[in-house]
């Protein structure tokens, strides 16, 4: 009998005998239900009984009337969305004679089954841990009463959430609100893309299988396509590169020289930029879209000085589209680099600027061998999350230039990214299944990228000082 197997009586038992320090057995669901008195076992049954039976009444209470409120809410709802969702419903609706009289039957809403079965079964899921979580905490209630008397109060268990376990108390909330409002919806959406959810079938559909993603990479001329896919894919990946380095680069060059020694009123000039932010970002966007139309202040006051003869083609020419977005981008996120960078050069030891001086290196040769390095080094993971950030701009793209200008028959415009593209699928054309399908695709786009590049830096190789 290993120490991982002893019952509490025999580890009680050695202890006693002056055995050699036997570690307490581990309060697992197997331990529970080899070692556990009869009160342990039926626990797995009536939850909290085992705390309720050794005077944890909070506890076991609490267990017991989340036990409760599971099979109630299975009994009324649960199991009747889950028995609906292998067939999403089949109930199409509409008039039926009862009595002599035309009654109007409300159809099945499959996006409602789909809804609330996804939500079944993740509550089943949690369910399951709540099981888990009440073999074993009547199994330590057990252990801890043969060892010390008596089983922990409510007020011990308190004081130890606020000492010894306070990570659990602090990131309970956050988890349970990841699990809602971004696991839940991520696997409802997920789901949503292995059926016929589309402008044809908004009330009733069905599953389809990966017909949807033989869509998205098929040539078969539709609205959604493989070379359609491709372009928003590359341009995507063509604006979110240029979008984040170039607001990188633009960004460190104007903090560096502000924060020169020879440059002067380095407070004025900081808070013209931080000014910048304070306007909403949207309000900008708005502004510009407005001034660069064929009709807008910038190309009429360039009429109206002779040095254009007809309206520029800010948002009706691709090329100039895009460049007009990515240029519009910097005036927008400039400012918040030369903040992040501002504080990175006025942490980086003088020592080293004055060693390199010493040796007699030049500006160049600092700003490539200390100042460029330490900054990468600090901004690898900013840089990373701005690159998923800009891969999912759609503010810049659709209150700029709306994804305009559009081919005739496209679903997507020469400017449109992954997500302004599913916005467009989704809301406009009512087509979820394909949006869904453009949303998993972004998924798994930003994810390579992102820890490819991540496992790959400084940042995470080296997360303990910097040399």
């Amino acid at each position: 009998m290993t120490a991982t197997t002893l019952s509490p009586r025999e580890m009680k038992r050695r202890r006693k005998q002056g055995a050699d320090y036997v570690p307490p057995s581990p309060y697992t669901v197997k331990a529970a239900l080899t070692h556990g008195d009869v009160f342990t076992k039926l626990s797995a049954v009536v939850f909290g009984l085992g705390n309720i039976v050794r005077k944890q009444y909070v506890k076991g209470i609490a267990m017991l009337a989340l036990e409760v409120a599971f099979f109630v809410f299975m009994a009324t709802n649960g199991v009747g969305y889950l028995s609906k969702l292998p067939s999403l419903g089949e109930n199409k609706g509409g008039k039926k004679l009862v009595d002599g009289f035309w009654q109007y039957v409300e159809p099945d809403r499959s996006v409602v089954i789909l809804l609330y079965g996804v939500a079944s079964l993740v509550i089943c899921v949690a369910f399951v841990g709540l099981w888990v979580m009440s073999v074993r905490s009547a199994y330590k209630s057990q252990v801890l009463l043969e060892e010390n008397g008596k089983a922990p109060s409510f007020m011990d268990d308190v004081h130890e959430l606020l000492d010894a376990k306070a990570h659990v108390l602090l990131m309970f909330l956050p988890t349970l609100g990841i699990a809602v409002f971004t696991v839940l919806p991520l696997i409802f959406m997920i789901s949503m893309a292995f059926t016929s959810y589309d402008h044809k079938h908004l009330v009733l559909f069905h599953w389809v299988g990966f017909e949807n993603f033989a869509k998205v990479f098929s040539n078969s001329g539709g609205t959604v396509n493989a070379a359609l896919f491709g372009r928003v894919l590359v341009w995507t990946l063509v604006w979110a590169f240029f979008a984040t380095f170039l607001n990188f680069f633009f960004g460190m060059f104007v903090a560096m020289i502000i924060n020169r020694k020879t440059t002067h009123f380095k407070g004025f000039w900081r808070a013209c930029f931080s000014m910048s932010i304070a306007v909403p970002q949207f309000v900008s966007l708005l502004v510009m879209h407005t001034m660069l139309q064929p009709q807008g202040a910038v190309n009429r006051m360039l009429q109206t000085w002779g040095w254009i003869d007809g309206p520029l083609p800010f948002f009706t020419n691709a090329t100039w589209a895009r460049v007009t977005v990515i240029i519009i981008n910097l005036w927008v996120g400039i400012p918040y680099t030369i903040m992040q960078i501002t504080g990175i050069l006025q942490n980086i030891p003088a020592d080293q600027y004055e060693a390199a001086k010493i040796d007699g290196a030049n500006w160049w040769q600092i700003f490539t061998k200390i100042t460029m390095p330490y900054i990468i080094f600090v901004l690898t993971p900013y840089l990373i999350t701005t690159f998923t950030g800009n891969v999912n701009n759609f503010n810049v793209i659709y209150l700029l230039s709306s994804g305009d200008p559009t081919p005739l028959g496209d679903s997507a415009g020469s400017t449109d990214l992954l997500i302004t593209w599913l916005y467009k699928l989704t809301v406009d054309k009512q087509d979820y299944n394909l949006g869904a399908v453009i949303g998993i695709m972004t998924f798994i786009v930003l994810a390579v990228v992102s820890l490819i590049t991540y496992r790959n830096s400084g940042s995470y190789k080296n997360e303990e000082a910097f040399r």
